[in-house]
């Protein structure tokens, strides 16, 4: 019983999402014009995918709804069917909204920092990782030119002392883990055994 009302709940939901689906499709804006050639709509389909939406963030004329899109798909088509070419239509949709409405913006000194920047970035972080790199290896290899004091770099007395009492703390504690490590081992071995 539970079982069938809860089948019977879950039907009518996919029924309600389905009608939504239906009636949200039906309001979508279809574009029908007539072209009086297969070049003029081949040419109309061109542009609204290459023209930017002014409302929508990245979204080009073909995919957007907005109203101003709307527009500019009648103007578009209005353009092409008084036989405009398609770089009349766009210097004039550039002249009318700006270098935002194309994708690729022309090279103007407006849009120089567009062209010009990243590739420029990326010479000048292959240049620094060169010269970072060159250097390190000059640092290595002891040909720097970098000269070092001896003076600044000896060590009193006390501090030979201290440095030699620490290194042979240090060798003494090495040889006793070893042997240590080495008499488990062969107890281990032996225990095999």
């Amino acid at each position: 019983m539970i079982v069938t009302q809860i089948r019977n709940a879950a039907t009518k939901l996919v029924g309600l999402l389905f009608a939504c689906l239906l009636s949200t499709l039906s309001f979508a804006a279809i574009d029908v014009y007539d072209f009086d050639s297969v070049q003029q709509e081949a040419q109309y389909r061109g542009l609204i995918e290459e023209l930017r939406c002014p409302k929508c963030q990245n979204q080009n004329l073909a995919g957007s709804d907005a109203p101003i899109a709307q527009d500019l798909k009648q103007k578009t088509y209005d353009m092409i069917k008084d036989g405009r070419s398609d770089g009349e239509i766009r210097a004039y949709m550039q002249e009318r909204y700006g270098d935002f409405i194309t994708y690729k913006p022309p090279v103007r000194p407006s849009t120089w920092i567009l062209w010009f920047f990243p590739p420029l970035l990326l010479l000048l972080l292959v240049v620094g990782w060169f010269w970072q790199s060159k250097r390190r290896q000059l640092v290595a290899s002891g040909q720097s030119g970098v000269t070092v004091d001896s003076t600044a770099t000896e060590l009193s007395a006390a501090e030979k002392a201290e440095l030699d009492r620490l290194l042979s703390r240090a060798k003494s504690d090495g040889k006793t883990k070893s042997d240590d490590n080495s008499a488990h081992d062969i107890k281990s071995r032996e225990d095999k055994k």
